[in-house]
């Protein structure tokens, strides 16, 4: 069986049965590798001869031969160690003297790997492509600048609120009610809402530091089942200072 080599151009090189794990083997090679090795004949090595060779001890290989198919269960112990692969599968059979197993098995083998091969370039090129650095694992500006999507891009200038709201996602309503009053009329105030204003993927903690030192203001936190007219809105709205700057 011929090694496969790398191809032209950009394509990743093929990788070589002694690398391929022992998985890339289907379910109708191990099967058949069963038929040929379960069999004790004296004039031809058995499992229990490829066994040795793998590496297994003698209380090991006592315990496989109570297993209905003990070449299955070698195949699926032995692929969990290390150096297990198809080419030193192949060669260990080889080395036994079983070349008629290598003939008879050997396009299905063969299949069997370029089936894996294949499976796992498809995997490769469907997933997304991971650079070695990552934008924004890198902080572009001093901490805890560049929160909110409208902060200056260098960090000299940091967007400034009236109001933090805290709120649940249940709360939303009154959150949206809450804009409508204290923006969008006379008094002109400017709310930090995390849904319209905060960067997504922004870290928690660096938001609730940055409400204490930079965005001062007030904290409110919504409570909208607390709220039960507008008259209660227009009294909170009037708690919330106006800013200085």
């Amino acid at each position: 069986m011929a090694e496969g080599g790398s191809d032209a151009g950009s394509a990743p090189p093929t990788p070589s049965l002694s690398s391929l794990p022992l998985a890339a083997l289907n379910v109708r090679v191990r099967r058949r590798l069963s038929l040929f090795l379960n069999l004790r004949a004296h004039v031809a090595a058995d499992w229990t001869a490829l066994a040795e060779e793998m590496g297994f001890e003698y209380l090991e290989i006592r315990r496989l031969e109570t297993h209905a198919d003990p070449t299955g269960s070698l195949l699926d112990d032995w692929q969990g160690r290390p150096g297990a692969s198809v080419g030193r599968l192949l060669e260990l059979l080889g080395k036994l003297g079983r070349d008629d197993l290598l003939m008879e098995l050997g396009p299905s083998i063969e299949e069997d790997c370029q089936k894996y091969i294949l499976k796992q370039q498809q995997e490769a090129s469907e997933k997304p492509l991971q650079v070695d650095s990552v934008d924004s694992s890198i902080p572009r500006t001093r901490d805890p600048a560049g929160i909110t999507i409208c902060d200056d891009p260098l960090g000299q200038m940091p967007e400034r609120f009236d109001a933090f709201i805290c709120y649940c996602p249940s709360d939303i309503q009154f959150v949206q009610e809450m804009i409508r009053e204290l923006e969008q009329t006379n008094h002109r105030l400017k709310l930090c809402v995390s849904d319209r204003d905060v960067l997504p993927g922004t870290c928690v903690w660096s938001i609730a530091s940055a409400v204490g030192w930079w965005w001062l203001s007030l904290m409110i936190t919504c409570k909208a089942r607390n709220v039960t007219s507008r008259l209660s809105l227009h009294s909170a709205s009037l708690q919330v200072p106006i800013r200085s700057d």
